[in-house]
């Protein structure tokens, strides 16, 4: 970095960030590859000085930025920024929902001497990555072919059911790729066989309302266990010893010393599936679907055995759009910052 800069000038980075409840992930990111094409998916992304902090051992978010700011030595730069975070990013005032940090985002902006500040939902960051995503960060499941500049959907069991789409836009004669996000995770759980009837039923027991998130999270496949349990046992778990986490009953399934657990992964990747398959429907997503989050990966392997692309791709007289577009899980372990750097980069 040159720190002789004349004092008439300054030079500009674009800085990122990936907030969680546990831990904030900060870098820089730079544009490489660029082409004389306007096409948005021509250009690669550098991003370096990736630094991992604890979110507990800072009172604010003001805080660990500036910590970063002060160690790269970036205090006399124009930063340009963007911050991926878990939750909802429409107003002014943030309060995280995993942590006590509150904050104003325009009063943040002015407390780190920011010249331009964004803040995201995750999963906007993580359907922002896609485009950018090489053939080593992501794995294919099944048929289908990707269509260039057609749209894309991502959803990612983990704590719960994250949903986004990304949109081509035209703006000022340069194409870019737009977010749309949502709620889609906690749309209505439809069944389409007796067993899973059973499973809605067992958990309407337990919920007012049983979305697909009820199912395809950690808690879902939980929740799935404790189901077939009920079904195949008449057993009730009663006692912390007959639970299972979802870790427990994916490590079980996988190694075949459980069946109650087998049929529980079977269940949830027939679920993944189809509601995967609704959102090609939904959104006509020629540029593929995508599964992110943090339980698939686990078992991709099983995924492409299981009937997850068969259930994809049955959607009766309307079967043909999602016979076309192709499926991936992404692998890349840094897709928030990706697509932190994504968006800055297009801003």
């Amino acid at each position: 970095m040159n720190t002789n800069l004349p004092t008439t000038e300054k030079s500009t980075i674009n800085l990122i960030a990936d907030i969680g409840g546990t831990n904030i992930r900060l870098a820089q990111a730079t544009a490489k590859s660029i082409t004389d094409t306007t096409d948005i998916d021509t250009c690669g992304i550098d991003i370096t000085d990736i630094e991992t902090y604890q979110c507990k051992a800072f009172s604010s978010l003001a805080e660990v930025v500036a910590h970063y700011i002060e160690a790269k030595q970036l205090d006399n730069l124009v930063i340009n920024a963007c911050f991926a975070i878990a939750c909802p990013v429409d107003n002014d005032f943030i309060s995280m929902t995993n942590l006590p940090w509150q904050f104003s985002q325009k009063e943040l902006k002015e407390s780190l001497n920011l010249n331009k500040l964004s803040f995201i939902n995750d999963y906007t960051a993580i359907a922002m990555a896609i485009p950018l995503l090489s053939e080593q960060q992501k794995v294919k499941i099944g048929g289908g072919t990707s269509v260039a500049g057609k749209p894309i959907s991502v959803c990612g069991p983990g704590t719960g059911l994250g949903v986004a789409n990304l949109v081509p836009l035209t703006v000022a004669g340069n194409e870019q790729w737009h977010c749309i996000s949502g709620e889609g995770g906690h749309i209505d759980f439809a069944p389409i066989n007796e067993t899973e009837q059973q499973v809605m039923n067992f958990i309407q027991g337990l919920r007012k309302r049983v979305s697909y998130e009820q199912l395809l999270s950690g808690y879902g496949l939980e929740q799935v266990y404790q189901a077939l349990l009920f079904i195949e046992q008449g057993k009730e778990i009663t006692t912390i010893n007959d639970k299972l986490s979802a870790k427990d009953i994916t490590t079980k399934a996988l190694n075949g010393t459980c069946d109650i657990c087998e049929q529980t992964l079977a269940l949830f990747c027939n679920v993944l599936g189809s509601f995967a398959g609704n959102l090609a429907l939904i959104m006509n997503s020629q540029g593929g679907v995508y599964i992110a989050g943090g339980i698939v990966p686990r078992f991709i392997d099983y995924l492409k055995s299981s009937d997850f692309r068969a259930r994809f791709e049955s959607k009766g007289r309307l079967s043909s759009i999602t016979e076309q577009a192709p499926t991936y899980v992404i692998t890349e372990e840094q897709p928030g910052l990706l697509g932190a750097a994504a968006f800055v980069l297009q801003r």
